[in-house]
């Protein structure tokens, strides 16, 4: 039992500036699997390492102890290095209850390139479960590059928090400025509230430092914020600048991800906030003139490929997308089957339009080719739904009985065949298949013959798109420069 313990932690830890050991060769694959089976059926290691056409998925079940790093476990070979990753043309924005390992695990398996992000992770859950992180922090070693976005506003928090996730390798953390939830923004003190009230959310009166320079300075990795372009009645071009004039001169702080809305705080539900407040994107494009030395990626109401391509023509430095709204009974019936909303939900309101993800499928599987510019996977929803399915069954009750179930795991699929042949048929399978199914295998073998050959096998095809000139007329709506800051003091930071 000991020698297989030192086996297993030979192949995935390294110690803290020595050699990388957690390299293997093609051959030795199938023995590091093998010994890592082991280990999990003896109690050492959760069964969290398996072969799948991608490659390896490997994420840590046990405490990280002093002085080791986490591995950069054995994992694709045709998985960028870390820290080698193109840069973030194209981002899936944090969502609740959505970007989470199992979505992200499915949207690596689509695009080898987009930036995934976290949901949002509270720094004092962060702190009150160091027993259980990874559970709230660990991912496959294929997920990069990843950021984790944190949210709160006490700056020893936030502190001790990143220190805490610094441990598990993200490529970059992002301070939530921009969630208008009212348990967020309201008894919180923090998301979009950071913005509306900085002195009071952000500083501290005993320690003069911002919340940026305290996530920076617990961390290895470059840092960033995602807020709104407003707050309320402060909503002028000018705020904003002044807003991100103050976080770039006062931390290390040079990524801003811009939602082109502002935020209500009062009278609007987050999701109406997705919707309600007019999108201004010629407050974007205009700090791409007045801050040419930060780097600013777009955000809100980008539905589809030929917008963001339209973005990156019109010179945006990056996009990230979210959620689309649609009607469909049949997806809201799955959803309450997955415990996600009541059932008078569809009872009493059956027009609920509700806010879940585009389609993973017809959005990222162009982003490698049409973004990057790179070859894409070319590959089928038959064969990710194969690869995804090996992951899924290698990590149910991973966390404890029902953690995770089989409804968690199929939650991402359920937008994979939006608008295809047989989908509705296929969903209300899948609603009756959740009901007893144990695993992602019987599941799939249960429902995917409501789905066409042709669908299943059909490769990533372009839709036709009239959004090529979307962003044509922005600069004729460009606000004036914002004439106060003095460009130099920060670039001296850079």
């Amino acid at each position: 039992m000991d020698s297989l313990k030192v086996t297993i932690f030979t192949i995935c830890f390294r110690s803290s500036g020595g050699p990388d050991q957690a390299t293997a060769s093609t051959h030795h694959s199938q023995p590091v699997v093998m010994a890592m089976r082991s280990a999990a059926r003896h109690g050492l290691l959760s069964p969290l390492l398996v072969r799948s056409g991608s490659g390896l998925f490997c994420a840590r079940s046990f405490p990280i102890a002093a002085g080791i790093e986490p591995c950069r476990a054995v994992s694709s070979a045709s998985a960028p290095a870390a820290g080698k990753h193109l840069s973030p043309l194209f981002s899936v924005a944090p969502m609740m209850d959505w970007t989470d390992n199992h979505y992200r695990t499915l949207a690596r398996l689509i695009s080898m390139h987009t930036w995934l992000y976290t949901e949002m992770v509270v720094a004092e859950t962060i702190l009150h479960q160091k027993d259980k992180l990874d559970r709230f922090l660990a991912f496959p070693e294929e997920q990069h590059p990843i950021v984790l976005q944190i949210g709160g506003s006490n700056l020893e928090n936030l502190a001790k928090a990143t220190e805490l996730a610094n441990a598990y390798s993200y490529d970059e953390i992002n301070l939530n400025c921009g969630c208008p939830s009212s348990k967020v923004a309201g008894h919180g003190c923090f998301g979009a509230r950071l913005m509306l009230d900085p002195e009071v959310c952000i500083m501290n009166s005993k320690h003069q430092w911002d919340a940026m320079s305290a996530i920076a300075a617990n961390c290895d990795v470059p840092v960033s914020v995602k807020c709104r372009i407003g707050v309320d009645d402060r909503d002028s071009y000018e705020e904003l600048c002044e807003f991100v004039d103050k976080v770039v001169s006062k931390s290390p702080a040079r990524h801003f991800i811009i939602h082109a809305r502002k935020a209500l705080l009062s009278g609007l539900s987050p999701a109406e906030n997705r919707k309600v407040p007019p999108l201004k994107y010629e407050y974007y494009f205009a700090l791409l003139r007045d801050f040419p030395e930060i780097k600013f990626t777009l955000n809100g109401g980008i539905t589809n490929i030929g917008q963001v391509s339209a973005s990156i023509r019109q010179g945006a430095h990056g996009v990230m997308v979210g959620r689309a709204a649609y009607n469909d009974k049949v997806i809201l019936r799955l959803i309450v089957q997955l415990r996600l909303l009541p059932y008078s939900v569809i009872i009493f309101d059956p027009n609920f339009i509700f806010g879940g993800l585009l389609s993973p499928w017809n959005m990222l599987g162009h982003v490698d080719q049409e973004v990057y510019g790179k070859t894409a996977r070319c590959i089928s929803r038959r064969q990710t739904l194969e690869r995804y399915q090996v992951y899924g069954d290698s990590i149910i009750s991973q966390y404890g009985p029902s953690r995770p179930n089989v409804r968690q795991l199929v939650k991402p699929l359920l937008n994979l065949f939006h608008s295809e042949p047989g989908n509705s048929r296929w969903k209300r399978k899948a609603d009756s298949a959740l009901r007893h199914c144990k695993t992602v295998k019987s599941f799939l073998e249960e429902t995917l013959d409501e789905i066409p050959d042709s669908v299943l096998d059909k490769p990533v095809s372009r839709e036709s798109s009239n959004d090529e000139e979307y962003f044509a007329n922005v600069d004729s709506q460009l606000p004036p420069r914002y004439r106060t800051l003095t460009n130099c003091r920060y670039a001296q930071n850079l």
